[in-house]
């Protein structure tokens, strides 16, 4: 297959202006044209924005497609709208969780299901031969405006989540000066009472960098452990991601999240998708209810490919993108607030509930190499002759029973990532220098 030139593991990114310009957004307007009748449209807060829509936009009209525009919203606002709305597809103005810099473009297909590997191939293909159908003036599409995408996001979190009537929580959610304001209002209608942090939009990302990270998130936890709040929620620019905190003030770490929604969700015989670089405490959590965990390469895409599977009752990424695939297939940050906000309600405060999970000490490193490609093809040879259970699904993943090991090649920078994992914090040392290791002896 071609080396891909425009999408990454999740869509289009980069920085505007280079990576990410008007000229592209065009293009890939008349590009998803070829394959569209009608498609909904919106974007973030970042200042880039209304430029790129309008270079998007005109591409799909001057294909003939339909453009119905909902503005400022979050990216599982705008994927829940292209079935309601009729269309064909959605494309999301937005970089998620990357700084205020860079932008992008993100696909949705009526299921709420991000475009798969095979759709953003055809798009490529486009993209890179210019197999464009510009329209005569009498068959260009037409833009219409729907101010309703929101308010039918939060009918349809109504609908998923029902807190108990005795239930009576306080949230604060910190919005990251981002597009997630449709959280905010869901969990209003739910019956929390509600207080927030950086909630005006701003694509500058002034209150905090926009990801989601404990780091970026130390105001949030200060905030709830100095009130009455039960638990603090925290989105990215573009409240595709939800992290959490602890009524303490303690920030809930991805893999523990993880296991806490999966062990909600799954029953005997169920199994719940995670990428290859998920702590074994969720595979251990799982086990206990009966369930199991399917391995998917890292991103969303992949996680919500397996979530669709017959079986699957939920995907997960320790990154904070959360798929409860009887609901929608896209990771719903607002969703994934009430649902927690349900789950504290039901089963007590959310430290009661971390602390129930047993976490294992994992080891991480990024070596700087110059041919990762061949490094990794060197790599993945070494490591497969020498060990039984060899998993290549995404880099090269060895499980060694009580621990594992992961070594992955960056999909856009020189390096590749070595993480290990084990119950015991020796054992985890041990095998990670073996990790470690085995990368330098390729270099």
């Amino acid at each position: 297959m071609t080396q891909r030139e425009y999408f990454g593991t999740s869509g289009i990114r980069g920085p505007v202006g280079t990576a990410v310009d008007a000229k592209l957004a065009l293009e890939v307007g008349r590009a998803v044209a070829a394959e569209t009748d009608r498609v909904v449209v919106g974007r973030d807060a970042r200042t880039s924005g209304p430029m790129l829509v309008g270079s998007l936009t005109a591409g799909l009209i001057e294909c003939g497609t339909d453009v119905v525009d909902i503005g400022l919203a979050s990216t599982p606002t705008i994927a829940r709208g292209v079935a309601t709305q009729d269309a064909d597809a959605g494309i999301a103005v937005t970089a998620s969780h990357n700084p205020p810099q860079d932008n992008g473009l993100k696909l949705w297909q009526p299921s709420g299901q991000a475009f798969d590997q095979s759709r953003e191939d055809r798009l490529e293909d486009r993209l890179r031969t210019e197999d464009f159908d510009r329209q005569p003036w009498d068959s260009l599409g037409q833009r219409s405006s729907w101010s309703g995408a929101q308010a039918s996001h939060v009918d349809a979190i109504r609908e998923a989540v029902e807190l108990p009537e005795s239930a009576s929580l306080s949230v604060v959610v910190d919005l990251g000066n981002g597009a997630g304001g449709v959280s905010v209002e869901a969990l209003q209608e739910i019956g929390c009472s509600v207080e927030t942090l950086n909630a005006q939009p701003d694509g500058r990302f002034p209150g905090r960098p926009s990801e989601p990270t404990a780091e970026n998130c130390s105001t949030l936890a200060a905030t709830v452990a100095a009130t009455d709040a039960d638990l603090g929620i925290a989105h990215d620019g573009d409240a595709d991601r939800m992290m959490a905190v602890t009524g303490d003030g303690e920030f809930v770490p991805g893999d523990v999240l993880l296991g806490l929604f999966a062990r909600n969700a799954a029953g005997a015989g169920d199994r719940v998708a995670v990428p290859v670089d998920t702590s074994l405490l969720v595979a251990d959590t799982l086990e206990a209810v009966g369930a199991e965990v399917v391995l998917t390469r890292v991103g969303d895409v992949f996680v919500a490919e397996r979530a669709s599977e017959e079986g699957v009752v939920f995907g997960g990424e320790p990154s904070g993108a959360w798929i409860f695939p009887e609901d929608t297939l896209c990771p719903d940050g607002p969703l994934a607030a009430a649902k927690l906000v349900e789950l504290v309600a039901e089963a007590g405060p959310l430290a009661e509930q971390v602390d129930s999970i047993t976490r294992y000490p994992t080891r991480r490193t990024t070596l700087e190499i110059t041919d990762k490609t061949a490094v990794m093809e060197q790599v993945t040879a070494a490591v497969t002759a020498e060990y039984e259970s060899v998993d290549t699904l995404d880099g090269v993943r060895v499980d060694l029973g009580d621990a594992w090991f992961l070594l992955r090649a960056s999909g856009t920078e020189p390096r590749i990532r070595v993480t290990a994992e084990a119950r015991d914090p020796q054992r985890a040392d041990a095998v990670f220098e073996t990790a470690r290791k085995l990368v330098e002896k390729h270099v």
